[in-house]
């Protein structure tokens, strides 16, 4: 295992006591809801007294309020590897996906084909089906084991969807050699970027990607139900328009003109009234990657998913390890297999080590450098083993099935 340079170990204390974490609990969930900013509570206390409650309706004007989805989205920018003014925060993922979605099929009206992979994140997947029963126009979802998704793509393809890390096992995807195929075949790409996004470094310019949606709660901590962002390259904004022709997706919105007439660029991509509490969290949430280098923070990852592996592999040998070993092939979570998986994770959590499980069979732990350190992933693997030794997950409590899993 290689060791973390001096200044990433600075860099990551510091990033550390940015965090608001419980006394006593281990989190390794951020792939499914980051950790809560210390600077986030300062903020909400500010737009709500002083914005909200002294500016009252003055602050979209005063505060800026009207502008804060593309402010937000040139931050998110940045961690994406897109040019300003590509990217925009509104609206969920699965709202986001639906727009340019129907954007990029418009795009291919001669190709019926959105092409994915049979693991894909279950949104997705309903989402592409029900575009395509809506539009009614012969289009198909067509899905395949990710091995085969090179081979998938052909005339008849217009779009390839995919999540760039798989939410259940953390197998990574390379987005610059599907992108290449896809476009060279004439289709256009659509990147979800929910496992990516402040977890790994990411270049959707680079890799020439055509769209890419992604949320706002897991690696960038936005809390939850955080607002999406939805990116569109600079090749598509000229004229670009998009299906949900809400009034702030309108080049005047306060002209409330009879007809639409999109906005210019990115600003297209807004539907409705911009949610500015929980738009406001997530900009102070990015505070914390002031100064912080992705690549390094998937390197620290991948030194963190060593030392919890290779302990679990002493500890809990029967433990089947669903995430690739090759760093370059992965997230930064650790996906394991039992048969009483979700049990398991129970009996975990009651021991003060948060993550979390995904059917059938998987343990999922996030990895996140910003706040989960060396001496954290050791101790929850030494916890981990202690639990499937002992058999503590075998109890009622732990099998009772939660409306969250």
């Amino acid at each position: 295992m290689t060791h973390p340079t001096a200044a990433a170990t600075a860099t990551f204390s510091r990033t550390r006591d940015l965090f608001d974490l419980p006394e006593g609990v281990i989190y390794l969930d951020g792939n499914s809801l980051g950790a809560l900013p210390r600077g986030v509570k300062a903020r909400m206390a500010e737009v709500v007294a002083t914005q909200w409650g002294e500016g009252l309706i003055r602050s979209w004007n005063t505060h800026d309020w009207i502008d804060l989805p593309g402010r937000v989205g040139n931050r998110v920018a940045r961690l994406i590897g897109a040019a300003p003014g590509t990217v925009t925060v509104a609206d969920s993922t699965s709202i986001n996906l639906f727009k340019v979605l129907v954007t990029a099929l418009r795009l291919r009206p001669g190709r019926k084909v959105i092409l994915s992979e049979k693991h894909n994140f279950p949104t997705d997947a309903y989402i592409a089906a029900g575009v395509a029963e809506l539009l009614g126009a012969g289009h198909e979802l067509r899905l395949v084991e990710a091995a085969e998704l090179s081979g998938a793509i052909d005339e008849d393809v217009a779009v390839l969807m995919l999540t760039e890390v798989n939410y259940r096992t953390g197998a990574r995807h390379d987005m610059a050699a599907l992108t290449r195929a896809a476009q060279a075949a004439g289709a256009l790409t659509i990147w979800d970027l929910c496992h990516s996004a402040g977890a790994v470094p990411v270049d959707l310019g680079g890799a020439g990607a055509d769209f890419a949606v992604g949320c706002g709660y897991k690696y960038l901590n936005g809390g939850p139900g955080a607002p999406a962002f939805v990116y569109v390259a600079p090749d598509h904004l000229e004229g670009l328009s998009q299906p949900l022709t809400g009034w702030l997706g309108h080049a005047a919105p306060f002209s409330f003109a009879e007809t639409y007439r999109p906005a210019e660029g990115i600003a297209a991509m807004r539907v409705g009234t911009p949610p500015i509490l929980s738009m406001s969290a997530l900009d102070a949430a990015l505070d914390v990657f002031e100064g912080v280098d992705l690549g390094e923070v998937k390197a620290q990852a991948d030194r963190l998913f060593e030392r919890f592996t290779g302990i679990v592999a002493e500890e809990a040998p029967e433990l089947v390890l669903a995430t690739p070993v090759d760093p370059s092939k992965r997230g930064t979570q650790v996906s394991l297999r039992h048969p009483e998986a979700y049990a398991v994770m129970q009996a975990l959590i009651a021991r003060g080590v948060i993550g979390d499980f995904r059917e059938p069979d998987i343990m999922r732990f996030g990895l996140t450098p910003l706040y989960v350190g060396l001496d954290d992933v050791e101790r929850a693997a030494r916890i981990l083993g202690e639990v499937i030794r002992a058999g503590a997950w075998d109890r009622p409590e732990f099998r009772q099935r939660a409306k969250v899993v």
